[in-house]
């Protein structure tokens, strides 16, 4: 069943990877020029029209973000996820939101998050999560978490820190 599909979307759109993980589940890499196509194209005229979630993963060393659109066919049971790389200085992707209004909050999430930008996304320039912020997106691999808590909490001096075997040795087998 996949074969099919994947010549029916290479017709139209260019396939850069494709990775079959199951009966069930495969994963298409298409180009950025694209990707909003390929996955309006498995919608309309493939029946993938439930959009399960859009994600991204920060592919630092590469200098890329690689977005996740993961889309099933409720008739046939499957899904795909159709992945794009975009750059991660210039990170900016087309925005989907006309094809499932509940993208735009998925849109607004990795805005908030890693810094990725979808123009003309509704709301995607609003405060989601994180009212206020103006540092280093917390989703992204070079966020420095333990130099960001160092600075932000209050550093607590009197908390102990016990190694787990030996506070469980001692509180619930001290006879052995």
């Amino acid at each position: 069943m996949f074969q099919k599909i994947i010549e029916k979307i290479n017709l139209k759109y260019p396939i850069d990877v494709v990775s079959k993980k199951s009966d069930k589940l495969m994963f298409l890499t298409v180009h950025k020029n694209t990707a909003v196509n390929t996955v309006q194209y498995l919608k309309d005229d493939l029946g993938f029209k439930h959009l399960v979630l859009l994600t991204a993963v920060d592919f630092l060393e590469q200098g890329k973000f690689q977005l996740t659109y993961l889309l099933n066919n409720p008739d046939i049971k499957i899904d795909i996820g159709v992945r794009v790389l975009i750059e991660r200085e210039s990170a900016t992707m087309e925005s989907a939101h006309s094809l499932w209004p509940t993208i735009a909050t998925y849109q607004r999430e990795l805005r908030e998050m890693f810094g990725i930008d979808f123009p003309d996304s509704p709301g995607v320039n609003d405060e989601f999560i994180l009212e206020g912020w103006n540092n280093t997106p917390p989703y992204r691999r070079d966020f420095d978490t333990k130099a960001f808590a160092a600075n932000f909490y209050h550093q607590r001096n009197s908390r102990e820190n016990n190694d787990p075997s030996a506070h469980m040795k001692k509180n619930l087998y001290p006879n052995e």
